[in-house]
């Protein structure tokens, strides 16, 4: 698999359109959450996208040290339900904390996590930071990398 980063004006028509339909298919279908996805945020994010047969299969946004959350954050961690069981959201997260080291130069990430995903970010050197909260009906934790 192939990763891109790109900011907002880099994304092509095709590589925006392919991204709001995985994360539509993920967090509004598959998770059945209805939220406003389309939040203004995306065009603040850098992109981070893995294709993989001409095909965005695995995505992230990545946000500079205060944008979103004090430190630098990942979110919208994203990959499509056919291509998880190839470890692909390890490689995102590897190449996601790569972009925030190179483009923001830091290694402090925080991301708000599903609950149930605790183990996979802890794998990957986050730990949780507060308690259990819904974000859009979903349980949540803060946690960070440092």
């Amino acid at each position: 698999m192939e990763f891109v980063v790109k900011n907002f004006k880099e994304l092509s028509i095709e590589e925006l359109y392919a991204i709001l339909q995985l994360r539509s298919e993920v967090f509004v279908v598959e998770q059945d959450c209805v939220y406003q996805d389309v939040d203004f945020k995306d065009q603040k994010a850098l992109h981070v996208f893995g294709i993989k047969k001409d095909i965005i299969v695995a995505y992230t946004r990545i946000f500079k040290p205060g944008d979103y959350f004090k430190e630098a954050s990942i979110g919208r961690v994203v990959v499509k339900d056919i291509e998880r069981k190839y470890g692909y959201g390890y490689e995102l997260m590897k190449a996601s904390i790569k972009a925030v080291q190179s483009e923001f130069n830091t290694i402090k990430v925080t991301i708000s996590a599903q609950v149930y995903l605790t183990k996979f970010y802890n794998s990957l050197g986050f730990k949780q930071i507060g308690e259990e909260y819904l974000e859009d009906g979903i349980p949540h934790i803060e946690m960070i990398r440092k």
